[in-house]
Parts: C-alpha cells; structure tokens; sequence
C-alpha cells in the first residue's frame, strides 16, 4: 500500500546518517542499463498536472509511468492532501480515481526514480512535495527532466494527428526532415514520444543514428525508414535485429533497448 506523508518523513529520517545508507530497496527502486559514472535518484518528474489528464490524455502519461517506481503526490485546491510511494505509479494514480480518496484530490505529481539512492536528492524530493514552512529552498535535483515540456510536444502530435484522420491526409504537414524510401512509412513513426538519438555498442565502438520528426532514422548521413535496416549497415552485416541492436536513452542516466519502445503502445 502507499505510505502516507508520515511514511515519507519516516523514510527521510532512516537516511540519516545516525541510520546509515538508504538501501535502493526501500523505495522499490529499479531500472535499465545504467549509463555513467553518477545517477540521481530522481529520473524524470511530471508536477502539477490536472487530474482530467489522466483521463483526457491516458495514453501519452501511459508511456511516461507504467511499470515505473516512484513517490506521487495529491493536491486538492492547492494544498498537498496525499503522498505515496508506488512501484507501479500508472495502476496506483488509476487505483486512487476510483478508491475512497478519488473526490479528495483535483491534481497530481509524480516523480520517477531509477538507481541507487541519493540522500541529497531524496531531501530535495521531499521539500519539493511537502513544502515544510520551516524550509525556504524548493530543493534542486542534479539531474533530471521535467517532462512538462515533453507532455505539451506530445499532446500537439496526438492533436495533430487526430486532426489529419478527421480531415485527411492533406490536413498533414509533410515531413521537414527524412525522406520514404519506395513510399514505406518509417517504422518508428507509428510511436509517438518516440526517442530523438539511438545509441549501440559494437566491437568496441560508440555507434549513435538520429531519429528525425517523421520517424526515419539517418546514420552516416543516410536516411533510412526501419532501425533494422539502419542497424545492419551500422555493423556490415546483411541482417540485424535493430530493436536489439539500438539504444536510448528512456530518462537521464537510464538507456534500454530500443524494443522497449513497444511496450509503450
């Protein structure tokens, strides 16, 4: 069950250093491959949100938190009502519409986390949460994204396509960058939010393709519309699994395969 705010105080009292190291088990804390030397405890946060997204927009917050851990809060008419700690935060947000608390709150944050913990964060995590009067700094945390901006670029391509099925194809945009090659739609496109830069390991060297705006993926300045495809020329050979082959990177500090992209949809 979700700790309440007492729960989270007890948790940032056990991260002193009269209690020792905080355990990554203690907050359910996991996650892909880890890249570089530092990891911050928090990976990426969504604050502030309207409960009706959950609902207007289930899909796209749907990629940012299912099978995530991490600690949200509840906030009625700009007061904190709830804090809790999910290893699930999509089930848990979706749990709380419908449970005893679900006309008590009318916002939401959450705040994902991979790695091992980090005491300074962890404060930093709380002051952001409970705004203590005591406590004058919001708290900062090393490194990490606001994914506010990536939820209002994904909410304009979710519009825009629902706009060109109602109306047609020709009430589409053409691709800026990229090109279809013998008229194949890029197999990324068909995933929004989908990753800008793809990354693979292979005899010892750093490959890195981009990934345009309609989905194609250009490696050595040469277009192509399946990550497959890109990843057999990317390593000489005449097949390849891309979505094995390739990388990115799903938050700072957290890069998975790429067919993790599929459990997203």
């Amino acid at each position: 069950m979700a700790e309440p705010i007492e729960g989270v105080a007890s948790t940032v009292l056990r991260c002193t250093p009269q209690w020792g190291r905080l355990h990554s088990s203690e907050l359910g804390v996991s996650g892909g491959n880890r890249v570089g030397k530092h990891r911050g405890l928090v990976s990426q946060y969504l604050e502030n949100i309207s409960r009706d997204a959950l609902v207007e927009h289930h899909e796209i917050i749907r990629r940012y938190i299912r099978g995530r851990e991490g600690v949200y809060a509840l906030y009625r008419k700009g007061r904190l009502y709830y804090v809790g700690l999910a290893g699930n935060l999509r089930g848990r947000l979706t749990q709380h519409i419908r449970d005893r608390h679900g006309a008590s709150w009318d916002r939401f944050s959450v705040y994902l986390t991979i790695g091992d913990a980090h005491l300074r964060e962890l404060e930093s995590l709380v002051l952001r949460i409970v705004k203590p009067t005591g406590n004058k700094q919001k708290g900062k945390f090393v490194k990490s994204e606001n994914l506010r901006r990536r939820f209002t670029r994904d909410i304009r391509e979710k519009q825009d396509a629902d706009l060109g099925e109602i109306l047609g194809n020709d009430a589409q945009p053409p691709p800026k960058n990229g090109r279809e090659k013998g008229g194949r739609r890029p197999v990324l496109a068909a995933y929004p939010g989908r990753p800008r830069v793809l990354v693979a390991q292979f005899k010892g060297a750093t490959l890195k393709a981009r990934v345009l705006r309609d989905g194609s993926i250009r490696y050595q300045g040469v277009v192509y519309n399946s990550p497959s495809v890109a990843g057999a020329k990317a390593c000489n050979r005449r097949t390849c699994d891309g979505w094995k082959f390739w990388t990115y990177e799903r938050a700072p500090g957290d890069w998975v395969p790429l067919e993790t992209l599929r459990e997203t949809r």
